[in-house]
């Protein structure tokens, strides 16, 4: 089991929190001024589609060093589609941006490699369960 993340309502913010992960610097999560935070860090929508994101990056990264391919480094672009979330489809839109690789295959190999991302998984396969209690 892993170490626990603890969030932390920060005072004089109206939805601001504060993320602590055990030996990491602190992040931070709020709410958009249009739904009445300060709109002053991500927002849990927008850690839900970075964790894509980077998951994608990564995965193409280990990949690719481990066939000692060429690839100097990889720009991740996440736009999402939440305009029919209430109807339970959320989309999000996955820009690859490959530097160093021009290799059509190595470039495609890639790309399949993203799309099998441990995220992407657990998005998209997995059963999640949530206990949620008071202490």
């Amino acid at each position: 089991m892993h170490t626990p993340i603890t969030i932390i309502s920060e005072r004089n913010h109206v939805f601001r929190q504060r993320v602590e992960v055990e030996g990491l610097e602190d992040l931070y999560a709020d709410v958009p001024r249009e739904f009445g935070g300060d709109g002053s860090a991500p927002d849990p929508h927008d850690y839900f589609d970075i964790a894509l994101g980077t998951c994608k990056a990564i995965t193409v990264q280990m990949y690719a060093k481990r066939k000692e391919w060429p690839l100097e480094g990889i720009t991740v672009t996440v736009q999402r589609d939440d305009s029919q979330e209430k109807k339970g489809i959320y989309k999000l839109d996955v820009a690859l941006e490959l530097h160093g690789i021009d290799d059509p295959e190595q470039r495609a190999r890639l790309e399949d490699i993203s799309h099998r991302c441990p995220i992407q998984r657990l998005m998209t396969q997995a059963t999640v369960d949530i206990a949620t209690r008071l202490v």
